[in-house]
């Protein structure tokens, strides 16, 4: 019989047994391979922290950019102001927001609020009003969220104004 658990990183304790005269208890000293050498613990938990302290220096260091994936969202915006063919090309990152347009975070916010469906082209069989919001033109292509863009828009009418001014941060190059 066996007293003090055998868990194998247990300190050995002397076992008992039952004497063959009166049931007398006996103590059984440790055999050589339970025992354990003085520095045995200390040598052990020795190299567990430096297992740890290695492992921590193999942390991810956020100024290491070149381990970072590209942005999910990475647009270029063509803007022609003044429908004149002049054309002005400016860039969007987002995650993290980035790019030449104006301001890129209020621009990722928008793309966030309508998503891809803000860069479907107007459906053929809505009706729009009949007002001109301007001769600029505009096309973004690129990736959203890992989809594929590819997007024309003008202020033309009542439907494509609306389209434009769900994007306006976007299609509004800095400068």
């Amino acid at each position: 019989m066996e007293l003090g658990g055998g868990h194998p990183r247990s300190l050995p304790r002397p076992r008992v047994r039952t004497g063959s005269v009166g049931g007398t208890l006996t103590p059984v000293l440790p055999t050589p391979t339970e025992r354990r050498a003085p520095g045995d613990l200390l040598r052990r938990t020795l190299l567990a922290g430096g297992a740890l302290l290695l492992l921590a220096g193999c942390g991810s260091g956020d100024d290491d950019t070149a381990d970072r994936p590209a942005p999910a969202t990475e647009l270029t915006v063509q803007l022609d102001a003044e429908g004149s063919g002049d054309v002005v090309t400016a860039t969007l990152t987002c995650d993290p927001a980035g790019g030449d347009v104006a301001d890129p975070r209020a621009a990722c916010d928008q793309l966030a609020a309508v998503g891809v469906a803000g860069f479907a082209p107007v459906g053929s069989d809505v009706v729009c009003t009949q007002q001109f919001g301007g001769p600029q033109t505009a096309t973004v292509t690129g990736t959203l969220d890992g989809e594929d863009v590819d997007a024309t828009f003008s202020r033309t009418d009542g439907c494509e104004i609306s389209r434009w001014d769900a994007l306006s941060a976007v299609l509004q190059p800095a400068g």
